[in-house]
């Protein structure tokens, strides 16, 4: 099944690249990543989630296939079309709420702007919340952020790009509920992002809101930013913070819970070929809405060779409550993994 759905992917993608050659205005781009990974955890679970409550690497002592991705994009004139699929366990857990989503649609959206101020776009997207992204190869660590998997990762409906002069940019869109592609007579949610940014490029701020009823008796509102800076060209730093409500309404009226996050990226590359990435994250959620209150500290070594990334990773998760497993079965509040992933992009 996977093979021939490459195969009619990549035979479409070749015949609209031959077509494409007749236009000198607007080529097709195709694209694309895999990644692979083996993780360890110290403990040696035997069952449930291993020891991984983020997400994508939920694995114990086993060489993983991540993902595959193939996305074609083509502009012609004011319109435009971006269709991004993912093959593997990567994407079926990015579109979990879809049927046989190891072949999944990560993105698929149709673009118009009727001006170089304003872009209109009808489909769905991978979310503008948090700092890190669906796609292994674009972030410097492989596992992934209690923020990220905690958050929404996609939103199908329409929104507008207008920019707002210089650096400054605004988005606002309407969408089906968190994470849903389809979801029929449900509540819609609410998206926007405010993004800025020095002259220079060196500082990027971004404010992000995702907000609404999911269903007539849940709702979500998670306010969220993102902070970079570009210290020089061998040291930048990330930041991200993110305030979630999650409210249930019970005899008509709304109780409603909340969780915090804050993460900060240091990003050291002192040749070309190496870099270092630590991420250290706190989740406060004393009322457990999630996990409870855990702090995550994940060192991150980047060897690259052309496209190719090579990551080895530690991993140290503390948390309040007694939410990991050790081998024999025992709870514990403490537990360290080892990650040796590869990427690779074209």
């Amino acid at each position: 099944m996977l093979r021939k759905i490459f195969t009619a992917s990549i035979a479409l993608a070749a015949y609209v690249s031959v077509q494409a050659q007749d236009s000198t205005v607007s080529p097709l781009k195709i694209s694309g990543s895999a990644d692979v990974y083996y993780r360890y955890n110290f403990n040696n679970p035997k069952t449930g989630n291993y020891n991984s409550y983020t997400s994508f690497t939920g694995t114990q002592n086993t060489f993983q296939l991540g993902m595959a991705s193939l996305k074609a994009e083509y502009t012609k004139g004011k319109a435009g079309v971006v269709i991004d699929l993912g093959f593997g366990q990567r994407a079926e857990e990015f579109a979990y709420n879809d049927a046989n989503t190891r072949y999944a649609i990560k993105q698929l959206y149709l673009t118009y702007a009727p001006s170089d101020k304003v872009k209109f776009t009808f489909g769905s997207w991978a979310t503008h919340v948090g700092y890190e992204v669906l796609d292994a190869y674009l972030n410097r660590n492989y596992s992934m952020s209690y923020m990220f998997s905690f958050g929404p990762f996609s939103h199908t409906g329409v929104k507008a790009d207008i920019s707002l002069g210089g650096k400054s940019a605004l988005m606002l869109g309407i969408a089906n509920p968190t994470d849903f592609r389809s979801f029929s007579g449900a509540p819609k949610t609410f998206i926007g992002q405010f993004s800025t940014g020095s002259k220079d490029d060196k500082l990027k701020a971004y404010l992000n809101f995702a907000g609404g009823k999911q269903t007539d008796s849940t709702r979500i509102i998670q306010g969220d930013v993102v902070l970079t800076y570009a210290v020089s060209d061998k040291f930048s730093l990330g930041y991200n913070g993110t305030v979630q409500s999650v409210g249930m309404k019970e005899n008509g009226d709304w109780n409603s819970n909340s969780w915090w996050g804050s993460a900060v990226y240091l990003n050291v590359d002192p040749e070309s070929w190496f870099g270092l990435t630590l991420r250290g994250e706190y989740i406060g959620d004393k009322n457990i809405v999630k996990v409870g209150n855990v702090f995550a500290a994940t060192l991150s070594a980047n060897f690259k060779v052309d496209n190719l990334t090579i990551i080895p990773e530690f991993r140290l998760d503390n948390a309040k409550n007694e939410i990991f497993t050790k081998s024999a079965g025992d709870l514990t509040k403490s537990t360290g993994s080892f990650i040796l992933a590869a990427t690779y992009h074209f």
